[in-house]
């Protein structure tokens, strides 16, 4: 699963996880099936500082109107892992936020059921009563309040947006990421810890090396304490595309790019 990308010099990041420095990951949620490049379902920043014991996980919603950087126009930002895989994301990210982004983690959203199993289910705080009606599997009862979810009903709590927004969507994202953290990193997970690599093995691909993702377990696993976490807000409008068809994209202000920003560098400082 370890895969370097072109786009970031790995030599940086592994310096500032020696010496236990704040750190920026991209975590890439793709769908990619058989026939098909795939498009970034998830796209979010994770910035990780153990001199305060904070993580800030940013959601940067997939309709967002950006430069993909390499095709020199504006698109989806979900559209420049199609374009160009994830270095054209990472990319991409770097420029829309002004940031610098010390490692990526790409998970395909097919194997996410896999990883809620193999750390034996997570519990989330679900905003919305309703009923599964074929997003992943019709019939699946997500009752408001604190539920436990398995690995099927996650790709369905993941995959819904109908009954609310891909605002809500997106949060659900955050959430069941912060759940398998939190049960990763538990101490009942160190039995299962066989199991979550072969299903990591078989669905992600990261420039994390298995020295720094050791350094990250001892050193930078009580970042998780504290999480703020966020989603980048704009303005819903249909614009017309080159080829005359009015496209619905996610317009984010400068302002609002401006405060993530400052957020991560306030992370990192």
């Amino acid at each position: 699963m370890h895969q370097q990308v072109d786009s970031i010099d790995t030599t940086v990041g592994k310096k500032k996880v020696r010496d236990n420095e704040p750190l920026n990951v991209l975590l890439l949620g793709v769908d990619e099936r058989s026939g098909d490049s795939g498009r970034s379902d998830a796209l979010m920043v994770l910035s990780l500082d153990p001199k305060d014991d904070s993580m800030n996980l940013v959601s940067i919603p997939r309709d967002t109107r950006t430069e993909i950087v390499g095709k020199g126009y504006e698109d989806k930002i979900n559209h420049a892992y199609a374009y160009g895989g994830t270095d054209m994301s990472i990319n991409t990210v770097e420029n829309l936020l002004d940031i610098e982004l010390d490692y990526y983690v790409k998970v395909n959203m097919e194997g996410l059921s896999e990883m809620v199993d193999a750390v034996g289910g997570i519990t989330v705080d679900n905003k919305t009563d309703w009923i599964d009606e074929g997003y992943y599997k019709k019939g699946y009862h997500y009752e408001k309040g604190e539920i436990e979810l398995n690995g099927a009903k996650t790709m369905g709590f993941v995959r819904m947006r109908h009954f609310d927004s891909d605002f809500a969507r997106t949060g659900r994202q955050r959430q069941v990421f912060q759940a398998i953290v939190d049960k990763g990193a538990s101490v009942a997970s160190v039995n299962k810890i066989d199991d979550m690599i072969d299903v990591l093995g078989n669905n992600m691909e990261t420039n994390l090396d298995f020295s720094d993702m050791k350094n990250l377990m001892m050193n930078y696993r009580d970042t998780r304490k504290n999480v703020v976490s966020y989603q980048m807000e704009g303005e819903g409008k249909y614009i017309t595309n080159s080829s005359g068809q009015d496209v619905y994209y996610l317009v984010v202000s400068d302002d609002e790019i401006q405060k993530v920003h400052d957020m991560i560098k306030k992370a990192k400082s």
